[in-house]
């Protein structure tokens, strides 16, 4: 019988398979940006049903901060790029 792993890994450098990592871009402070894992951060915020742009901000920040990692200095200019971000979702949204 053969031996069973745990999860898969890449052969290459073991970690996450690149096919599994799903990383959207977003622009912060004029710099294409990946994040990963963009669209379930916002769909999980969306169902929060927040009103309040600080809390809104604040929530997604939290969220892609367990997937990315996000310079200190640059957390303001992250939750600004990443409510923009979360504002063309909820926009888009409307117009179906």
């Amino acid at each position: 019988m053969a031996e069973e792993k745990d999860g898969r890994y890449c052969s290459i450098c073991g970690g996450i398979p690149p096919d599994e990592i799903k990383v959207k871009k977003i622009c912060v402070d004029g710099i294409e940006t990946g994040i990963d894992r963009l669209d379930w951060v916002l769909d999980d915020v969306k169902r929060l049903r927040l009103t309040d742009d600080d809390a809104i901000g604040n929530a997604i920040l939290q969220r892609v901060r367990q997937f990315n990692y996000v310079p200190t200095k640059k957390i303001a200019s992250y939750r600004t790029a990443l409510l923009a971000e979360y504002r063309k979702t909820i926009k888009g949204e409307g117009s179906v």
